[in-house]
């Protein structure tokens, strides 16, 4: 399987890093986990589909906002978020 390839704006990148403390290029790890979760965001009304990778990112779970481009992964947005936690830890089943 082909590295995938990842782009970004940014600005959004320093203003995601500033709101949410993840960087993109952090953020691009959640798709080398095994067990990462993909689900389409659907409340997000776009002219293009939209996607979260939810995934283990050193020892915590990040969420990834993300589309596609072509070939190309365009990451919008990334954060240690609750919910995409409990969606990871739900899928591969985790108990806490």
């Amino acid at each position: 399987m082909e590295k995938p390839t990842f782009d970004w704006d940014e600005k959004k990148d320093v203003e995601n890093q500033c709101k949410h403390g993840v960087s993109f290029s952090l953020a691009q790890r959640a798709f080398l986990d095994p067990s990462r979760v993909i689900v389409e965001d659907v409340s997000h009304s776009s002219d293009e589909d939209r996607f979260y990778c939810i995934g283990k990112v050193n020892e915590g779970i990040v969420t990834v906002r993300f589309t596609y481009r072509g070939d190309v992964i365009r990451i919008i947005g990334a954060g240690h978020w609750r919910k995409g936690k409990r969606i990871y830890e739900k899928e591969n089943r985790i108990h806490r």
